[in-house]
C-alpha cells in the first residue's frame, strides 16, 4: 500500500483491491465511525454506509457491479414528491383539484381558503415538474456515465467521508490489473485510520477477504437455517 496526501492506494489484482477496500472500513469501523449502538458521529454514519455499500467486494466485477452502483450514487438525488412517492401525473391531478376547490371558494365568498388553495396547486405543479425533470436527468445520466464516463474516467465514490477511486491499469498474464485509491476526508479521522491500516499489517498475518456465500443449496438439502454471517472482525485472523 502506497500512503500520500491523496490517499491510500493500492496496485493489484481484485482481490487485493477488495482487501484494501476492506482493511478502509474495518479501520473506519475501529475508530468509531459506525457503532450499532448510536454512539458514532452522526455526520458520518450514513456516509459510511454509503462507502461500505459501494466499495469493490470479491463477487463483484468493475464493468458491471461497480459502473452501476457509481452511476447510482453519481445520480441527481431525488425530489420532494419522490420522496413522498408520488409520480408526476399524481401531483398534477392533485394540483387541479386544489385549483377547483379554490374556484369554488371564490364563489362561496371565501377568498382566504381560495388563495390557500392556488398556493397548494402551485406547490404541487412545481412538485410534479420538479419529479419528471429528476427522472428525465437521470436517464440521460445513467446512460452517459454508464456508456461514456467510464470509458473516460475512473469509476469513482465521494461523499463527506470518503473519496476513492478505482481503474483498471493493466492486462498482463497475471490478469487483470487495477489502481485502487482511498481518502478519507477528515483529516483527525485520516490520520486514525492511517495508524489502525498500520496495526493491522503488523498483527494480521493473513486477511480472510469477505466471499458472499450461497447458503440456498445447503439450507434446502440440510433443512436447516444458514449460519449468521460473521462480521468484519472476524475476516481478519492470525496464523
Amino acid at each position: 500500500m502506497e500512503e500520500s496526501i491523496s490517499g491510500f492506494k493500492v496496485r493489484g489484482d481484485w482481490s487485493e483491491v477488495v482487501e484494501h477496500g476492506e482493511r478502509i472500513t474495518r479501520a473506519l469501523r475501529d475508530a468509531g465511525v459506525h457503532d450499532p449502538d448510536g454512539s458514532a458521529d452522526a455526520r458520518f454514519t450514513r456516509a459510511f454506509e454509503e462507502w461500505d455499500e459501494w466499495r469493490p467486494k470479491a463477487h463483484e466485477t468493475l464493468d458491471s457491479d461497480v459502473s452501476e452502483k457509481t452511476a447510482d450514487q453519481a445520480s441527481v438525488e431525488e425530489g420532494k414528491g419522490e420522496q413522498a412517492g408520488k409520480e408526476p401525473d399524481e401531483d398534477i391531478k392533485t394540483a387541479g383539484e386544489k385549483l377547483s376547490e379554490s374556484y369554488e371558494q371564490l364563489e362561496e365568498d371565501d377568498p382566504e381558503a381560495a388563495v390557500d388553495n392556488w398556493k397548494e396547486s402551485i406547490d404541487y405543479v412545481t412538485r410534479a415538474a420538479d419529479s419528471a425533470s429528476r427522472k428525465a436527468i437521470r436517464r440521460v445520466e445513467d446512460t452517459v456515465y454508464q456508456n461514456v464516463m467510464t470509458q473516460l474516467a475512473p469509476y469513482y465514490f465521494d461523499n463527506e467521508l470518503v473519496s476513492a477511486n478505482i481503474q483498471q491499469s493493466a492486462r498482463n498474464g497475471n490478469g487483470e490489473q487495477f489502481v485502487f485509491e482511498v481518502n478519507v476526508n477528515d483529516d483527525v479521522l485520516k490520520e486514525d485510520v492511517s495508524d489502525r491500516l498500520a496495526e493491522y499489517d503488523d498483527e494480521i498475518d493473513r486477511w480472510h477477504v469477505g466471499v458472499e456465500k450461497d447458503t440456498d443449496a445447503a439450507e434446502a438439502i440440510e433443512g436447516v437455517e444458514p449460519p449468521p454471517e460473521p462480521d468484519d472482525t472476524s475476516k481478519s485472523t492470525t496464523n
